[in-house]
């Protein structure tokens, strides 16, 4: 199913209707500021497990990454300094990734992981769909196969072709971005640009 959304003035049965998908555990595939995205809702740990086997990650072994609506209940889901708190700040909503200490509302599957990446995309929809939640979004990438298309990950109607038996909701949001996000890593004492995508820092 692929709904159209708009950076703003969006249809609310629309907004609720994909609201409801994630509260019961479904998976969407969505626009971002840098490339589309697949994800659910980060603390149905069902859901969180269908993505992981769909990327063929191992939590165990690879970070993930959850969208906010902003950074007031952040400390809810990661470890934050003021130091951090205000890099952040500075710089979201916009195309990062801030690599922080997990914290303690999490479920299970993050707790095998030290370290969550935390989004606040500036992207209206995507970040009203997530207030709207009222919670965090497990977010990843889509994949693309060496040789494929790129088309495959930009364009919602060929997403929908390769990705349609994945996903319960495709949202349309126009051609999506190649670029990814920069990922800043703030577990150490010193935030470390580890991944320079889309998007310069302002420190």
């Amino acid at each position: 199913m692929i709904i159209k959304l708009y950076e703003k003035n969006n249809n609310p049965k629309d907004l609720a209707h994909i609201v409801e998908v994630l509260e019961e555990g479904g998976i969407v595939i969505y626009p971002t500021d840098t490339m589309y995205a697949i994800g659910c809702h980060a603390l149905k740990e069902r859901a969180v497990e269908r993505i992981c086997r769909f990327k063929g990650i191992d939590p165990r072994k690879h970070n993930l990454s959850i969208i906010c609506y902003d950074l007031s209940n952040i400390s809810e889901y990661a470890k934050v300094d003021n130091n951090t708190f205000k890099l952040m700040k500075r710089n979201l909503p916009g195309p990062f990734t801030f690599i922080l200490n997990t914290g303690s509302r999490l479920p299970k599957i993050f707790k095998n992981r030290k370290e969550v990446g935390i989004r606040v995309p500036d992207h209206a929809a995507l970040r009203e769909i997530c207030q709207l939640l009222d919670a965090p979004i497990l977010t990843t990438t889509l994949p693309l196969e060496d040789g494929e298309d790129i088309e495959y990950i930009t364009t919602p109607e060929l997403i929908q072709e390769k990705f349609g038996d994945e996903a319960d909701i495709i949202i349309d949001g126009g051609i999506g971005g190649t670029e990814p996000s920069t990922v800043i890593n703030c577990t150490e004492d010193e935030a470390e640009v580890v991944r320079q995508g889309k998007g310069w820092l302002e420190e």
